[in-house]
């Protein structure tokens, strides 16, 4: 059976003659931001701040079922074949990434919702009044608590390394031809988690704890970002073209001024002298990463694209 894949060209990615649109970005960005939030979630129940009525845990699952929703719908509509979707879920490719892809996001699901057990809205429960029943089950059991914790960390990090995977794997590309693309992409996943929930999370603890995190997460982001780039530069020829593409071709003041500048230097500043006490906490370097982030995904795809062989030896 032929892979199924985001193409339009018999269900396999033609590296030169398939271009991709917005969708693929948006999948990507999506993806990485709800692996971030399930990680976050998950640990804060492993952690057992789900004591605490005002627990980010709480509104995290609805948001990631919604937005993960919206990101597989983005994928969908990037499918020429959509009617063969079905396909993917008949069998199992060990060595395909969509096919893991697409097992990681149908297994996603469950645990979220699971987590959304522990505390629907109320707007579901008035709806549906035996979900009491399922949420007293969750909230009496410690252990299967933390266990939906630990299943939340370890699929949003599956997750968040597959949005990086699903390009590295094209040797056609130099520019995602790399194993750093897939930590690059978690480590970003989690700084715009970190960053969203720092931003809409009512506990006060838990907005200084994302802060100080997304901090953390923005400074590993420079050094990967380093290693990516001293990784093509010092590779073969057309890798090192690849990676011109970044430092001085034509997507590098986007990358630079966007994604280093705005989405990186200048809230981990901000974010900084916030978890200092020096200014007070803003939701303006949470808004910065966040769209450094989706810029992130635009930047890396069209440029990838653009980088492949032919571009490299016939300019």
């Amino acid at each position: 059976m032929q892979e199924l894949t985001t193409t339009r060209h018999n269900f396999q990615i033609d590296p030169y003659t398939h271009v991709w649109g917005w969708e693929i970005p948006v999948y990507l960005f999506l993806g990485g931001l709800v692996a971030g939030m399930m990680i976050i979630s998950g640990y804060f129940l492993f952690s057992k701040r789900y004591k605490e009525t005002n627990c980010a845990c709480y509104t995290l699952p609805l948001i990631s079922l919604i937005l993960l929703s919206l990101g597989m719908f983005a994928l969908f509509l990037d499918l020429e074949h959509k009617l063969y979707v079905w396909r993917l879920y008949t069998t199992f490719r060990i060595t395909s990434p969509m096919s893991w892809g697409a097992w990681i996001l149908i297994l996603v699901y469950p645990v979220i919702i699971a987590n959304l057990l522990m505390g629907p809205p109320k707007l579901f429960v008035d709806k549906f009044p035996a979900l009491n029943k399922i949420t007293t089950y969750i909230n009496s059991r410690q252990r299967l608590i933390q266990n939906i914790g630990v299943a939340n960390m370890l699929l949003g990090g599956m997750l968040g390394i597959y949005t990086g995977v699903l390009l590295s794997t094209m040797g056609s590309r130099p520019l995602w031809n790399t194993s750093i693309l897939s930590v690059l992409f978690l480590v970003s996943g989690l700084s715009t988690a970190a960053a969203f929930v720092h931003m809409i999370a009512k506990n006060v603890y838990e907005r200084e704890l994302l802060a100080k995190a997304d901090n953390g997460f923005l400074t590993i982001e420079l050094f990967v970002f380093a290693l990516l780039l001293i990784g093509l530069t010092t590779s073969s020829g057309v890798h090192i073209e690849a990676a011109k593409l970044l430092i001085s071709g034509i997507y590098a003041p986007a990358f630079w001024v966007f994604v280093i500048g705005i989405g990186i230097v200048i809230p981990l500043i901000i974010q900084l002298m916030a978890v200092n006490h020096k200014i007070k906490h803003t939701p303006v370097a949470p808004v910065l990463v966040i769209v450094g982030g989706l810029i992130l995904r635009f930047i890396i795809v069209y440029a990838g694209q653009y980088s492949h062989y032919l571009n490299a030896h016939f300019k």
